[in-house]
């Protein structure tokens, strides 16, 4: 076991001493984050397809989170916002369980939104602003 964190220390000082990162390659890391950053068409659709089976708001951001969604990370109210305007626009409904907890549901209308987003998710973009700005999408 020592021989291995010896074998570390010595790879760090022979490896890593010479390792300087220019302003081209820290500007290039920056745009490969950028380019990386979740899309808000891919979770529209993400928590629509999720609410095909009624899920409570904590279990859906636990649903997002394992799917590698970080956007609502320390900012769980947001989803609730999110999930607020989708009623409001009816793509969701919400239901009381027989233990008073209320989970949400896709509606009908929200299917049809779902099918046309799939359909239409690699040539249109949907923005979550836009949605929370009360526009109506894909009608």
């Amino acid at each position: 076991m020592e021989r291995l964190k010896n074998l570390k220390h010595a790879g760090n000082k022979v490896m890593f001493n010479n390792l300087q990162f220019t302003e081209q390659l820290r500007h290039n890391i920056y745009d490969a984050i950028q380019k990386d950053e979740e899309k808000d068409e891919d979770i529209l659709i993400t928590v629509l397809q999720l609410l095909m089976q009624p899920r409570t708001g904590f279990t859906l951001l636990c649903k997002l989170r394992s799917r590698g969604f970080r956007k609502f990370e320390n900012n769980e109210g947001f989803l609730y916002t999110l999930l607020h305007e989708l009623e409001k626009k009816e793509w969701i409904e919400t239901e009381w369980s027989t233990d008073h907890v209320k989970q949400y549901i896709i509606s009908q209308k929200g299917k049809k939104m779902l099918h046309k987003a799939e359909k239409q998710s690699h040539s249109s973009s949907i923005s979550l602003k836009n949605l929370i700005k009360g526009e109506m999408l894909y009608e």
